[in-house]
């Protein structure tokens, strides 16, 4: 993402101490995605990086994952695959249950997502610990696919999400 850019989506990103629990700073992504000119920059962002890369299938986590995986997808000539919370999916799935900065979690996909050989970009929002992102790359690597990168809106460095991604290539456009 250009510097100018940059800073025009940071300035719509609106800071709210103590949520969801006390000692949390969360970082308010609705106020840049209702933005025109801030939705159009991300995405456009994600888009021109990922067009071209042979990438089959984006992987978008419940549930902000899915408003930059949908659009990336279809931008890209992709396919678009929701990780969803337990219990959301109608058909057989896979699941795997991961920590959050502030608790535990569990994730599935259709058991039927990817098969042997397809290339996948994992999208969500934000990486903190990186539990979800990690959960999110063992599930699409038990259906046999690949990792291409994983892709966030915001990253948190001091909760070193990143290092729990060690060994898969991480991009983010925002860093706290």
């Amino acid at each position: 993402m250009k510097t100018e850019e940059k800073k025009i989506v940071e300035g719509l990103i609106r800071t709210i101490p103590d949520f969801p629990e006390k000692g949390i700073v969360f970082r308010d992504i609705t106020t840049a995605l209702k933005d025109k000119k801030g939705l159009n920059i991300v995405i456009k962002d994600f888009t021109e990086r990922y067009k071209d890369k042979g990438i089959d299938y984006v992987l978008g986590a419940d549930a902000r994952g899915f408003i930059f995986g949908a659009a990336i997808a279809y931008n890209i000539g992709a396919g678009f695959v929701p990780a969803r919370k337990v219990g959301k999916l109608p058909a057989e799935t896979v699941k795997i249950e991961y920590e959050l900065e502030y608790g535990k979690n569990s994730i599935e996909i259709h058991k039927d997502s990817f098969k042997k050989g397809d290339k996948v970009l994992i999208v969500d929002d934000l990486l903190a610990t990186g539990g979800t992102a990690a959960a999110m790359v063992k599930l699409v690597e038990m259906l046999g696919a690949s990792i291409y990168e994983l892709a966030f809106m915001i990253e948190l460095e001091d909760l070193k999400g990143r290092d729990v991604l060690k060994g898969y290539e991480v991009y983010s456009q925002l860093q706290y």
